[in-house]
């Protein structure tokens, strides 16, 4: 589903993207009465840029196609050259072939001696840190203020003693306590916490607890196999005295770390280290015909020299799983992901929600009508490799190439997952303009569209409007997303770290009761 300029028109005004497509993509507003020779049609009313024309006429219950897959049906007769949006299109289950394994073929290394190589730290666990923070974590939100407190006590004073720490990183969350140690929300927090605490992106981490709260950090070391040591400290705020005498102890406690953290060194290492998240939020139209397309671009580059892509987002594949099962590398990987489907379908329905509840207002508004024309959009991110793994939640990534890993669609516990999972650096896409950052790892923002990227210059890294435009090609894009993924993992900035971003989006799924 990579965009071909080939089926665009002589005006460039729509896209066909697939020959037994419904529909035609607007790349411009269309004014009504707009003829669009190409195709034989005129627009019977304006169409918004990123929005649906009806190619034929299509009758009420018809299912209609676009990327050549189903993203809805009618509900009601529409005309040919009339805009197919939410007031005439709606979700509808539909069959879909799996067919898991049926499209996994090898893949094209690149072979060893000419893979590509960035500058990053290389940690005594083998793992590489494209980052070198120190992190302060609260183990409860009753620890989020002194988690800051604490990193705001280093002062930049101190840290430029210490020129090769990246600085002090303190992540505070919304939960801790008032849930089941038994529930999975319970779950998903300690593989988050213990996902950071064992990040390559930080040399060393301070744990702050409250210390009556149901996430003790003794529970949370025993069941994440954690150990206390030099680099991995924990704290009670009750234990300690209070809040000025943790903060104090904190400080401490990071000046012997900063000593440790300022000896590592960046050095040649293979681009096969680097572990990619791959997100999208504040999706629009263009989202699946340029910058996740030419992400995927990237990602099957990072692949093909060895390292590894984590796709993600559960309920933004619903509709176009069987793309990824059919590139499965076995029964058993195609199998997790369709349960991890299942799954969704009986969470949303015991909560009375729809997987088509998805789509936001703004997806719409950017042309997104059904949770199924989002999912064919969202699935171009994972490119063209195979599936080699399927992981829950949080999970640590082990496998090299391109995996999933089940989250939800809400950006910011989607990348909180990945992180946890290993991810030393994220790239996200983005149509509406999504602003946020990832830290430890380094986040990038591609735009999907010349206008936003225009408009919001100052918050994205990639204008991947260009595609749109006819003045890049997807893969020339995937290209220069991929070296830039490089320069950034060699340490330079991404826009959302020149802003500032990443404190305050340290965000685990919570699953279960709040009691």
């Amino acid at each position: 589903m990579r965009l071909d300029h080939t089926m665009s028109d002589e005006n460039t005004q729509v896209l066909l993207l697939h020959p037994d497509d419904d529909v035609l993509v607007a790349l411009t507003e269309l004014p009504a009465d707009t003829r669009l020779e190409a195709h034989g049609l005129t627009t019977r009313q304006a169409i918004p840029a990123g929005h649906k024309v009806a190619r034929r006429d299509l009758a009420l219950g018809r299912a209609v196609r676009k990327y050549g897959q189903v993203i809805g049906e009618t509900t009601q007769a529409v005309g040919a050259g009339e805009q197919v949006h939410t007031h005439n299109l709606h979700f509808a289950q539909f069959d879909r072939d799996l067919a898991i394994g049926s499209e996994a073929k090898p893949t094209a290394y690149v072979d060893e001696a000419e893979r590509a190589t960035f500058q990053g730290y290389l940690r005594p666990d083998g793992r590489a840190a494209t980052r070198n923070y120190l992190g302060v974590l609260a183990t409860v939100n009753c620890s989020a203020s002194v988690v800051r407190f604490i990193a705001d006590a280093v002062g930049p004073e101190l840290l430029a003693r210490y020129p090769h720490v990246d600085g002090v990183v303190a992540l505070g969350h919304g939960t801790g306590c008032g849930q089941s140690a038994a529930s999975l929300g319970f779950e998903h927090l300690q593989r988050c916490l213990a996902g950071y605490a064992r990040h390559p992106n930080f040399a060393g981490v301070l744990l702050v607890g409250l210390g009556c709260e149901v996430n003790q950090i003794s529970s949370l070391m025993e069941n994440m196999s954690l150990s206390d040591g030099p680099l991995l400290r924990t704290m009670n705020i009750q234990d300690a005295g209070g809040t000025a005498k943790t903060v104090s102890w904190g400080l401490e406690v990071l000046g012997e770390m900063l000593q440790a953290a300022d000896q590592a060194r960046r050095q040649t290492l293979p681009a096969s280290h680097l572990m990619l998240g791959l997100e999208c939020g504040g999706s629009d139209a263009y989202s699946g015909l340029t910058a996740n397309p030419a992400l995927g671009a990237a990602a099957d580059l990072l692949v093909a020299h060895g390292g590894t892509a984590i796709l993600s987002e559960t309920p933004e594949i619903y509709g176009a799983e069987h793309l990824l099962t059919r590139r499965a590398v076995s029964r058993e990987v195609g199998d997790k992901l369709a349960a991890r489907i299942k799954w969704w379908e009986g969470y949303t329905a015991l909560h009375g929600a729809s997987l088509d509840n998805n789509p936001s207002p703004g997806n719409k508004a950017g042309g997104l009508t059904t949770i199924l024309e989002k999912s064919l959009g969202a699935v171009a991110k994972g490119g063209t490799s195979n599936l080699v793994e399927v992981y829950e939640y949080a999970r640590p990534v082990t496998a090299k190439g391109m995996v999933f890993m089940d989250t939800p669609g809400y950006d910011m516990p989607s990348i909180t997952g990945m992180v946890a999972g290993g991810a030393n650096l994220v790239c996200f896409t983005t149509g509406r303009g999504s602003v946020c950052g990832s830290k430890p790892a380094p986040s990038l923002k591609l735009a999907t569209n010349s206008a936003m990227y225009q408009r919001m210059a100052e918050d994205m890294d990639v204008n991947c409007g260009l595609i749109a435009e006819g003045k890049a090609s997807v893969e020339d894009m995937g290209r220069a997303i991929f070296e830039l993924v490089l320069a950034t993992a060699s340490g330079r900035a991404s826009k959302s770290e020149a802003l500032g971003f990443g404190d305050q989006e340290f965000v685990p799924w919570q699953v279960g009761a709040m009691l």
